[in-house]
This record gives structure tokens, sequence and C-alpha cells, in this order.
């Protein structure tokens, strides 16, 4: 058996989340293999509105195993608050997760650094969501991090304080308070030690020679991965699809279909190119009527048309073999609405996705012909507008992959799947 992905092709909030909810039921394994706390899967059932920050999303589906990944970053304080409200919806989390040891810890100080790092970038801050994701990555490669398996240790409290010793140093050049952060870190570690932590990859490698199905769920999305997103305007680890063999310890040729997640528009958080943004009326539009503001900080989200260049590069890089098309309803009551198809450079026209994006980069725009009607009620492709099915046969033809999954609205119901 080999693993499917599930991953995001633009700038993070895609509607994973959702996605993953709604498939889970064909799988048996829902595994993250990247990010942290700067994530923020929404999911909607049952009259139930939620936010998974590192959780796998198929926690809610019962008899489902989830694991959280060696590539994935896990502060104790902001994990066991998620626990905690997911505890009150019914759910057993101690019997559905399972934390690799070899996952790495976010420590008070790491939200510190992050912080006192991006202030001193000024003009040129990257728009972090501050978690502290970016130091406790740096750590990793830097061979200094700590795993969450070593919280099972006598002598963690010991190496905490050596590793937190070498970040106080560093901030000696700052005014900082990291202590505020310290009780609920320890809170947390001594929740966490009730959990099971298990060595991940050999799980994961069971599972798939004993037949079982596993989905491995990614964070943020493409255009912020660390190597083939909009650098230096990016997360800190791979969300790519290889990302999956390094985040949960699988061979490549263990991989199978890979699901790639896209809006009909996009947003983006934070700074950043952004060659279809909208700083109008249009874009003012997109984002109150799609409700875009982060899951994770709060802030609004860049708004824009959807950009095919973009969505053909991370289709490449990750190998998709199906599409799923996110936030359809948003584009209800547009009369007319527009895709970039090519990037004009230097009064050149180009369908590459250019190593770094800057203010020259001018879209080349494709119109369609908007539907003005609801399709949240419609559970079946062939009932879309007519307007709406060219536009997804536009992108398909474009890119060369079907579009399977076409979603309607936030609820898990509202989902069309095509057979």
């Amino acid at each position: 058996m080999k693993t499917d992905v599930l991953l995001g092709l633009q700038w993070g909030d895609e509607g994973k989340g959702k996605v993953v909810d709604v498939i889970t039921p064909a799988y048996d394994i829902v595994a993250r293999f990247q990010g942290g706390p700067n994530a923020g899967h929404s999911l909607e059932f049952d009259d139930i509105e939620i936010v998974l920050h590192t959780i796998p999303s198929g926690i809610f589906r019962k008899n489902i195993t989830n694991i959280i990944g060696n590539g994935v970053v896990i502060d104790p304080a902001i994990i066991v608050q998620e626990f905690e409200k997911i505890k009150k919806l019914g759910v057993d989390v101690n019997r559905q997760l399972l934390i690799s040891k070899k996952a790495h810890l976010i420590l008070p100080t790491h939200r510190i650094i992050d912080a006192a790092s991006e202030a001193a970038k000024g003009k040129t801050k990257i728009g972090s969501t501050l978690k502290g994701i970016g130091p406790t990555y740096m750590d990793k490669t830097g061979r200094n991090g700590l795993r969450a398996g070593e919280i099972l240790e006598p002598d963690f409290t010991e190496r905490y304080e050596l590793l937190k010793q070498k970040h106080i140093e560093y901030l000696k050049q700052f005014s900082f308070n990291y202590t505020i952060y310290e009780a609920d870190f320890f809170a947390g570690v001594e929740a966490l030690r009730t959990y099971k932590f298990v060595d991940s990859e050999f799980v994961i490698n069971k599972a798939l020679a004993d037949n079982k199905k596993v989905l491995a769920e990614g964070a943020q999305g493409t255009l912020l991965d660390i190597d083939f997103g909009t650098y230096p305007y990016v997360t800190s680890s791979n969300t790519v699809c290889a990302g999956v063999c390094t985040g949960l310890g699988i061979a490549p040729s263990k991989i199978g279909e890979v699901f790639g997640i896209f809006k009909a528009y996009c947003t983006r958080v934070g700074s950043g190119p952004f060659p279809t943004e909208l700083n109008d009326s249009m874009g003012e539009k997109l984002r109150t009527t799609g409700h875009e503001f982060g899951a994770t900080t709060g802030r609004p989200r860049r708004t824009g048309w959807l950009d095919l260049v973009a969505l053909k590069y991370s289709v490449m890089i990750n190998g998709v073999t199906q599409l799923i098309m996110t936030k359809a309803d948003v584009l209800d009551s547009f009369e007319n609405i527009k895709i970039a198809v090519k990037y004009e450079v230097n009064g050149v026209e180009t369908e590459d996705f250019p190593s770094e994006l800057n203010s020259t980069i001018k879209p080349v725009y494709r119109d369609f012909k908007g539907w003005n009607t609801s399709i949240s009620n419609i559970s079946t492709y062939s009932r879309l507008p007519s307007e709406l099915k060219a536009y997804i046969e536009f992108i398909e033809k474009e890119i060369g992959v079907p579009v399977k999954i076409v979603s309607v609205g936030p609820n898990r119901n509202e989902t069309i799947i095509r057979q």
C-alpha cells in the first residue's frame, strides 16, 4: 500500500482541514508531516466550528489513528489547549493520537527569538505568526533542538535549561521576558507525558506493509515552501510532497495519489509578492464574502484572482494527480472573473514561475463570465452552473490534471465529489 498526500498549492489557507475531514473515512491513518501551530485548519460539521493547529484533521472521525510526525514542531502549551477543546467535543484524544518522539519542541525562548528577529527586520519583515516556528527549525538543523520524546527522560529539565541558556545569550541584545510563557510550557509538558509517544516511521511503514491506508496532511502551502516558495517570504519547512518522505520517514516509492488543493481565487497572509493581488473594492469583496481572515493570527488576508502560472508550478513540483477546488461559492455574486494565464516580465510573456517575483511582473488575464447564483445547496457536478463548469474545465485543460472535488461551502456536507 502507498501513502496518499494532501497539500495546499497556494500560499496556505486553501481549506485543507475541511477536505481531510471529508475524505478521512477512506483511510486508517491521517498523519501531519510538517509545520506547527502556525497552521490553522478549519473544520465545520454538525453545528461545530473548530480550528486545528497541530493535531491532524482526521481526529473527529472515529476509529482513525492520527499521527503527529517527526517533521512537525510542537508547542506543549498550545497543543494541550487544543487537546482540551477536542475532548469537550467527545473525542478520545489519548486513544486516537500518536506523537512522534522525533518531533521537535518549541520553547518559550523560541517565541521570543521569533519576535525579536521579526522586529529587527523592520520593513523587510516576512509576516511571521510569531509562534517560534522558524527558530525551532533553526535549532533542529543546527543540532541543538529538543525532541518531543525527550520529555520522557529523567533529565529533561536539565536539557531544557541548557538550550534555554544558549537562547538567553543570543537575546542579551534585546529586551525580553521569556518567563511569561514558562509556566504554561511546563504544564503542557506534564500533560503531554500522558500521551502516546512512538517511533512514528515504524508505525506508518508497518501500517503500509499491512495494507492500511495512510493519508499525509500538509500545512501551509506550496508557495510557502522553504526551497520552492516565494523566498524569503516563506515558512521554515518543506510544505511540498517531498516533505512527506522526510517528515514521516517513508520512501519516495511509497507515495500514491497526490491531492492538490487550491482556492477558486488566491489569498495570502503577511508580507511577500502576490502578482494577482487586488487592492481595490473587488479585493475587499473577496475578503468579506470569503471571510478571509487568518485562522491562526486573525489578520485580514490579501486577496486576488486565481494565478494559473503559480498553480501549474505547484502541480509540477508536487506531482499532483488530483485537484481539489475550494471556495467556489465565494465567487457566486461576481459578474466577471479573471484568471492569470501568463506573466509579462520586462515586456516578454512567460508561463514559467520565476525564482524571484517583483513589482515588474504583470499578470496577463483571461476573462470568464460569472454564474450569479448560489451553489451551496448543489450536491452534484452536473447541476453546477455552466459558467462555473467552464471555469473548472478550463483549469483542468490548462494544467492537465482533473478537478475531482469541488467545495461549495465550509461544511463537510457542502462538497461535490466527481466520480
